[in-house]
């Protein structure tokens, strides 16, 4: 009988956190999905609007790996009012060669909160100046807090700016993270602020309406925008997406239904048919990154199935050689 790994989140804690082997795979898993050869499948989608909830299903086959993850993510954007976390979730992970079910993985969504992080390091290291030493964080909950751990791995950060609705969440958040890291977190008055005084910033808010306009930019500037992975979800004017001297998506075909580059196509300010850079093809070289420090470059991350199917697969490997766990019967 096939045995099964159930792992649970205190499991996964212990054997994966946000390191530089995490950032090289998530960074793998884009350069895998460039190569053409992974199979990823259109996110299916359920929203429970009422509630302000919403459930993703995401997978992805990637040649060259033993397993591949199925992951179940719901997110719920008002459960912090009830003292819940707004994610959580799981994943499945089943062999690449008999479709066994070879782990279950009960990580209450902490899977994808370190691959999200891992995916900002990458496109930060990718398309980011080198010397980018001044952060941004756009919203303050704990992905927030997570984009600036990881902008500390790939780039030689000094000083942050925070902004969020909630300027006692956002006051709160500078405190803990400038006790942290050891450099000064401020609290920026209004997003505009904040970019026009960060050489790198991530947006990690689930806004249906625009929080950075174009008045924002300036030369430099790299922005990494992870909130808007469903039709409704905005966090950049179109006009931001147009004006960018770099465009770069985790994927086309979701950004341009998912994204910032779906608002920016609806707007009639990008054409939907042009062929947009991806990530992966910047890291592979198929495509050119940032051309000079002056340039501004975007990154529209929507999240994609390689990314769980790396993760999970990582998780397993290191959960195993930890003992960590329990193994069921099938």
């Amino acid at each position: 009988m096939p045995r099964i790994a159930i792992l649970v989140e205190r499991d996964l804690r212990q054997a994966v956190t946000l390191d530089r082997p995490v950032i090289d795979a998530v960074a793998g898993a884009f350069r895998a999905l460039a190569g053409g050869a992974v199979q990823m499948p259109p996110i299916l989608r359920l929203d429970i609007t009422e509630h302000r909830g919403e459930m993703d299903v995401k997978t992805a086959y990637v040649p060259g790996l033993d397993s591949f993850a199925l992951k179940v993510s719901p997110g719920f954007f008002d459960n912090p009012r009830l003292g819940l976390p707004s994610l959580n979730g799981l994943m499945i992970l089943f062999s690449a060669r008999t479709g066994l079910v070879e782990a279950l993985l009960l990580d209450n969504g902490y899977l994808t909160d370190i691959r999200t992080a891992a995916a900002g390091a990458v496109a930060a290291e990718a398309l980011s100046r080198p010397d980018a030493s001044r952060a941004g964080i756009v919203g303050a909950g704990l992905q927030a807090r997570l984009q600036l751990d990881a902008l500390c791995q790939v780039r030689p950060i000094a000083e942050a700016r925070v902004w969020a609705r909630d300027p006692a969440k956002a006051g709160a958040f500078a405190a803990e993270a400038t006790a942290r890291h050891g450099f000064p977190v401020l609290v920026a008055p209004d997003t505009t602020t904040l970019c026009r005084e960060s050489d790198v910033v991530v947006t990690t808010t689930p806004s249906e309406a625009p929080l950075i306009g174009p008045e924002a930019l300036h030369p430099g500037l790299h922005i990494t925008a992870m909130g808007s992975d469903a039709p409704q979800k905005n966090e950049l004017a179109p006009e931001v997406v147009a004006r960018a001297g770099l465009y770069v998506c985790d994927r086309q075909s979701q950004a341009a239904r998912l994204g910032e580059l779906h608002h920016a196509i609806a707007a009639g300010l990008v054409d939907g048919s042009d062929a947009q850079t991806e990530l992966g093809q910047v890291l592979t070289g198929a495509a050119p990154g940032r051309r000079d420090p002056e340039q501004v470059t975007l990154c529209d991350l929507t999240g994609t199935g390689v990314q769980d199917t790396a993760i999970a697969t990582l998780a397993r490997q290191r959960a195993a050689a930890l003992q960590l766990g329990t193994a069921i019967d099938a």
